[in-house]
């Protein structure tokens, strides 16, 4: 028998929201939230037309060949480029998350993410990467008080430091700092909160592997709102096969330091499969990928699905 528990919404790294929810009973309800994404809930349209574009990208994986500009090689590099995210190119990341089997109605949440990457010059031997998250976020009714909310959330913006010159391993580090935007109290933290981040890759053959991490502490913001001391750890795996096509797993390990360590950690386990296309001379990185929860706070979904469309813009 269903009871109301908490849902853990992850509405960019580190920060995790919570509220009323309900939580799957059998993995055919996996199904059923599935179909309801697409019949019931129209106020995604515009993030299924996101998810529609990505999904016949991958499943056809070609384009007009007059667009098809770029050699292997050169599709390959765009490729490792794509995936490393300190990489000195500009790119536009649109992340598209869903959370299925939330409130009252058991409907789905869904987030929107806008991700822009823009890389500095500061010296010969070092550069800035600034990577800043907007998140557009969309909740139902999670319970017959808490109602559901959609609208901007709390911007993140993370400052990289690295060295020019590309080693074995490839590394940036700096500050990342979170700032109260939300327009509604359920979509934020109503906290200003700062911490380091760091990330650390390497590139050998066909593989690039490595991780991000953060870590947030609210520093300004309403006595009445909880403290932040949120974790995030994100280790990426990527094999990158012949024709832009690659196999991808970077899940996002959050944990929340203020709360009950029953109730601490998400880890999510999984991955999918992504390729790099042209749209005329435009690079776009396309993926899919899914996630099954084996640590969870109580009431939060048991999986999830990731879409992304990233644009590039490599400099000539």
């Amino acid at each position: 028998m269903e009871g109301f528990q908490v849902l853990t919404i992850v509405e960019g790294p580190g920060r995790r929201l919570k509220a009323p929810a309900t939580d799957f009973q059998n993995n055919g309800e996996c199904a059923s939230a599935t179909a309801r994404l697409v019949t019931r809930w129209p106020r995604t349209r515009a993030a299924l037309w996101v998810l529609g574009v990505v999904l016949i990208v991958l499943v056809r994986g070609t384009v007009p060949a007059w667009a098809q500009e770029s050699s292997a090689q050169g599709t390959s590099e765009i490729a490792k480029q794509a995936q490393n995210p300190i990489a000195k190119v500009i790119s536009i990341p649109l992340e598209n998350d869903f959370s299925p089997h939330t409130g009252i109605n058991k409907d789905d949440s869904y987030v929107l993410e806008m991700k822009p990457v823009v890389p500095f010059k500061l010296t010969n031997d070092l550069n800035l990467i600034t990577r800043t998250i907007i998140p557009v976020i969309q909740v139902p009714d999670l319970s017959p008080t808490v109602k559901g909310a959609s609208g901007l959330g709390d911007v993140q913006i993370s400052f990289f430091l690295s060295p020019s010159k590309v080693g074995k391993v490839i590394w940036g580090a700096g500050p990342v700092i979170s700032f109260p935007t939300a327009t509604e109290d359920i979509l934020g933290t109503k906290k200003v909160s700062i911490g380091p981040t760091a990330v650390a890759l390497s590139i050998q053959g066909h593989w690039l592997y490595g991780a991000l991490v953060q870590n947030l502490f609210s520093v300004a913001g309403p006595s009445e709102r909880p403290d932040v001391n949120q974790m995030l750890l994100q280790p990426f795996v990527n094999y990158n096969m012949r024709h832009g096509w690659y196999l991808v797993s970077s899940p996002i390990i959050t944990s929340n330091w203020e709360v009950n360590p029953d109730d601490r950690w998400t880890v999510p386990v999984g991955g999918g499969i992504g390729k790099i296309v042209h749209f005329g001379k435009l690079p776009v990185n396309s993926y899919v990928q899914f996630f099954r929860n084996v640590d969870r706070p109580d009431g939060t979904s048991s999986w999830s699905a990731r879409f992304q469309m990233q644009f590039l813009f490599p400099k000539r």
